[in-house]
């Protein structure tokens, strides 16, 4: 089954880098600003809470046709009809599968490039690779992967390949010649002055990358 959506430029959120703003705030100026796809991220929430945010972010995106994840709950996930991003110490995606159904968009972080060739497309939407360049908001995300370690993921898969970690506007086109499909942020966009200025900055970027690379084809 396909299951449509846009992974140009992928929110993932951390209320600890909001400073104090409210999060639905935060993603709506994001997505004004270009974001096509949000994961909600909140490692501190219980599964109430998280599910309260979950259905108030997507009562606000549906509307505006951009889906939302939520990161590792499955069962928050199905609960607030939305999708699920998973990474590879949480529950297998063929359990996650089962527990959305097939209409939900599911995701999967890789560790290894080579974790790749272990992914079922029929029940994936997107992997996810990373960290692109060295950060601070994941810190057992491991060393930098660069343009070589993405391109390694790239020459193994046909679903699309989502970079993220440490990329921001002076970085992303290097991403996307790479062969990534979308860009993740977090920092980049949640701890921005302007939230909706910063993501129109990284999709303008992102756009422009994606035509340079058109044209070279």
């Amino acid at each position: 089954m396909i299951r449509r959506f846009d992974p140009t430029l992928y929110l993932v959120t951390d209320p600890e880098l909001a400073r104090g703003r409210v999060l639905r705030d935060v993603v709506a100026a994001a997505v004004r600003g270009g974001v096509t796809l949000v994961q909600l991220r909140d490692k501190q929430a219980d599964g109430r809470a998280l599910l309260e945010q979950a259905r108030a972010l997507k009562t606000m995106l549906d509307p505006l046709g951009v889906p939302l994840l939520v990161n590792d709950r499955a069962d928050v996930a199905h609960a607030a009809a939305a999708g699920c991003h998973v990474g590879q110490t949480d529950l297998p995606t063929e359990m996650v599968r089962a527990i959305l159904g097939p209409f939900a968009i599911l995701g999967i972080s890789l560790d290894q490039p080579d974790q790749v060739r272990d992914i079922d497309g029929d029940l994936v939407d997107y992997v996810a690779y990373g960290p692109f360049a060295a950060t601070a908001t994941k810190t057992d995300a491991g060393g930098p992967i660069g343009a070589n370690g993405l391109a390694a993921v790239r020459k193994q898969t046909m679903l699309p390949l989502i970079a993220i970690g440490g990329i921001d506007a002076r970085n992303v086109a290097e991403a996307v010649r790479a062969g990534a499909d979308g860009i993740a942020v977090v920092s980049a966009i949640m701890a921005a002055d302007d939230p909706e200025a910063a993501a129109r900055e990284l999709r303008a970027a992102i756009d422009a990358a994606k035509a340079e690379v058109e044209k070279a084809l």
